[in-house]
């Protein structure tokens, strides 16, 4: 059975974590779980008038001096960067096709259940709060490496997947594409009651930080029996799009053998390039499609988000100015 927790709300002291409460007490992660052999994964910190974050960086093993993409990739509530990276194995398939990926740490101190603040106003804007301290992390990260500036990408899981999409909506010109999982579309809630509507029953406002600009490329997956996340929060986030750009929609159904049912939905542009896909999950509850059993909130019964994530992202570049 995949491991997947149930949800409570959290707000001791009067901070407010949206989020899951992990009922498995799990030894951390080993390191055969989170990083390949040969590879490397660091720590690192990010300052700015902002605020600080700590992050893991991993980096391939072959990574020669020739620029690489760059994958970040926003944990969950109650989740580590280390935690997040064992249950994704997203460092096992970038380190085949060759990325960096970064996994900022939200801590305790900003939010209870370490959850990233995406319902807050102030925390969905641009050059400030917490959007200004991912897009620094993501922005040290390519001054200290050679990063294709081109191919960088968000991706999350939950809160961590709200996130991305406000990183989306608010620093289009720096990510090339951003993956939802189980998440929630940015501008559906504003404060802590209206994400709890948002969560509960999908977002009710629609208004998103688009100014009539071309969304951003989007990949987004949702089990349809997810309890913590409403699973019209990611139809919601497909509607938008179809919304704001001429596309072609085309639908496939498919089953991970001894797995999942998805039905997965495709709408590209007038040129045929992919800008959305949507993965709706038959039977899968608020977990990462795919995961391994070695982090939290994993449904290892598939289809593999984190490979068809990587997938989507690399489909994409940033155009040329």
């Amino acid at each position: 059975q995949p491991r997947v927790h149930r949800a409570s709300l959290d707000s001791k002291k009067g901070r407010s974590g949206i989020g899951l409460r992990g009922v498995i007490k799990r030894a951390p992660p080993s390191t055969p779980d989170i990083v390949p052999e040969g590879a490397r994964f660091i720590e690192s910190m990010y300052s700015s008038s902002a605020g600080s974050r700590a992050y893991r960086l991993f980096i391939p093993s072959r990574y020669q001096e020739r620029p690489l993409p760059l994958v970040v990739m926003l944990h969950g509530c109650t989740q580590s960067p280390d935690d997040f990276a064992a249950g994704t194995r997203m460092n096992f398939v970038a380190e085949e096709q060759d990325c960096f990926v970064a996994y900022p740490a939200q801590p305790r101190q900003a939010n209870q259940a370490k959850c990233w603040n995406w319902f807050r106003t102030a925390d969905q804007q641009r050059g400030r709060g917490e959007p200004s301290l991912i897009a620094g992390i993501t922005r040290q990260i390519m001054n200290h490496y050679l990063v294709d500036r081109k191919r960088v990408y968000v991706g999350g899981l939950s809160a961590g997947a709200a996130a991305a999409a406000v990183m989306g909506a608010t620093y289009e010109d720096l990510y090339a594409a951003i993956g939802i999982h189980s998440g929630l579309a940015c501008g559906v809630a504003t404060d802590l009651p209206s994400a709890l509507v948002a969560m509960r029953q999908g977002g009710t406002n629609h208004q998103v930080i688009s100014d009539g600009r071309t969304p951003v490329p989007t990949i987004v997956f949702h089990g349809d029996r997810d309890t913590t996340v409403h699973p019209n929060n990611g139809g919601q986030i497909l509607e938008q799009s179809m919304r704001t750009s001429s596309t072609q929609k085309k639908v496939h159904r498919g089953q991970v053998p001894g797995g999942h049912a998805y039905t997965r939905t495709i709408l590209s542009d007038a040129s045929g390039c992919g800008m959305l896909e949507h993965w709706d999950i038959h039977g899968a509850g608020h977990a990462w499609s795919g995961g391994s059993p070695a982090g939290s909130y994993t449904d290892p019964r598939g289809p593999d988000a984190t490979r068809e994530m990587l997938r989507f992202f690399l489909e994409h570049s940033l155009p040329e100015k």
